[in-house]
């Protein structure tokens, strides 16, 4: 039986969704939304999120990688039956549990709600969100007066991001606007 647990999920990172189930003995496809699809080897535990946002601590029993996608069993769930609930469910970790950040990278749930400035100090608005496309994230930054623009995360446009005071200095390219 699944006990609920106590997050706060704002707090957790997203590393999946169940698509379905594979077999009979309770194991599930995983469409994985981290860039290293091999790290659910390393780990032992997930969060698992129901369809009505409650949030369940969930034991990894065995892992297996096929076509891109991810097989997964769980302790929780001996058969396809107990499991077949959860499909379309999705899975986090918490922030002991991410993957590890190299130099001037952060984690998009940390970046969000940034303050933006630009380079010659006016106020810009608020990271609203952060869309990811091929070449490189793009930000939504919301003003206070309910304007709103989209900025490349590229050199050229985000100068400093400063965690502590949670303010992100930017720089408008000519045309960008």
């Amino acid at each position: 039986m699944l006990k609920k647990v106590d997050v706060n999920i704002s707090e957790l990172f997203h590393v999946g969704g169940i698509i379905t189930t594979h077999g009979l003995k309770g194991e599930v496809r995983i469409y994985p939304t981290t860039e290293d699809v091999h790290r659910f080897s390393e780990l032992d535990e997930l969060f698992l999120e129901d369809h009505k946002g409650n949030l369940y601590l969930v034991h990894i029993a065995s892992v297996r990688y096929q076509k891109g996608q991810v097989l997964l069993s769980f302790k929780e769930f001996s058969d396809i039956n107990a499991i077949e609930p959860y499909k379309k469910c999705q899975l986090y970790v918490d922030r002991e549990h991410a993957t590890p950040l190299g130099e001037g990278e952060y984690y998009v749930a940390d970046l969000i709600g940034l303050k933006v400035v630009s380079d010659d100090g006016t106020y810009s608005g608020t990271l609203y969100d952060v869309m990811e496309t091929g070449a490189n994230d793009v930000y939504e930054i919301h003003g206070d007066d309910g304007s709103s623009f989209l900025l490349p995360a590229i050199k050229q446009c985000i100068l400093d991001v400063d965690m502590e005071e949670k303010i992100m200095t930017i720089h408008i390219l000519n045309g960008l606007l």
